[in-house]
């Protein structure tokens, strides 16, 4: 049967439309709060993520800096799915930001799927405003990390609250992974398969596999080493 869905979100961030512009339209933008490493050129938007890539995207609507749309192809099943951001300038600097998400999910078993993409959206919306209000203009190092697979996620994310600490939104939490300088940050978003955290230097993200593992895809800022090593340890030691 199938589903078609749209999922819209808005924020008033402080940020400039040029500002906003920079992070929903160019590869570099994208990579501070999206997922892994995208690439706009040839008006296509390509994404890698977790040694993969997902279906390239064609860019629909280009007119900075107020609107910028893209989507994949529709699939012989009728899948696609498209994105839509919205760009207004507000007073004092601030502008408001909608994106919206659409689509559709073919067959009879699209239910865990569109719960696992409303969860997504609402975490890549959410770190995209918080990327705009306290990060607007610098440029993240993607980090993509995969942990064990997992067959109990209720207690898969309890395991993960008790390790951070204060996982309510706005909680104070402390990652500690060997080899790396303690990792003190706050809640900035919680969903039922999600979790987001800011840092001073960085934003730390878990994510619930879709039927897979708890995933880390993180955004670091400044001159990062590579952390990759010690995220897949420690997701190993929390979920192996």
């Amino acid at each position: 049967m199938g589903h078609e869905f749209e999922l819209p979100l808005e924020a008033e961030v402080g940020a400039t439309p040029e500002e906003v512009w920079a992070a929903i339209s160019t590869g570099p933008g994208i990579d501070s709060w999206f997922l892994g490493r995208t690439e706009v050129a040839g008006g296509v938007v390509r994404t890698a993520f977790g040694g993969g890539e997902m279906p390239p995207s064609r860019v629909t609507a280009a007119e900075e800096p107020r609107r910028f749309a893209h989507a994949s192809a529709t699939g012989d099943d009728g899948r696609f799915v498209a994105y839509e951001f919205l760009v207004e300038g507000r007073d004092r600097g601030s502008t408001l930001v909608r994106m919206v998400t659409s689509g559709f999910l073919p067959g009879d078993d699209w239910a865990e799927e569109y719960e696992a993409m409303t969860g997504g959206a609402a975490l890549f919306f959410a770190t995209l405003v918080e990327y705009l209000t306290h990060f607007p203009g610098r440029r993240a190092t993607p980090v993509t990390e995969f942990g064990p697979p997992v067959t109990d996620w209720p207690r898969a994310w309890q395991t993960l609250y008790a390790e951070v600490g204060d996982a309510a939104p706005g909680g104070k939490v402390r990652l500690d992974l060997p080899g790396l300088p303690p990792i003190d940050g706050v809640v900035y978003h919680r969903g039922d398969q999600t979790l987001g955290i800011r840092a001073g230097n960085a934003l730390y993200r878990f994510m619930q596999g879709f039927r897979g593992p708890m995933i880390a895809s993180h955004h670091l800022f400044g001159d990062p080493a590579d952390q990759g090593p010690a995220w897949r340890a420690w997701l190993d030691r929390l979920h192996g």
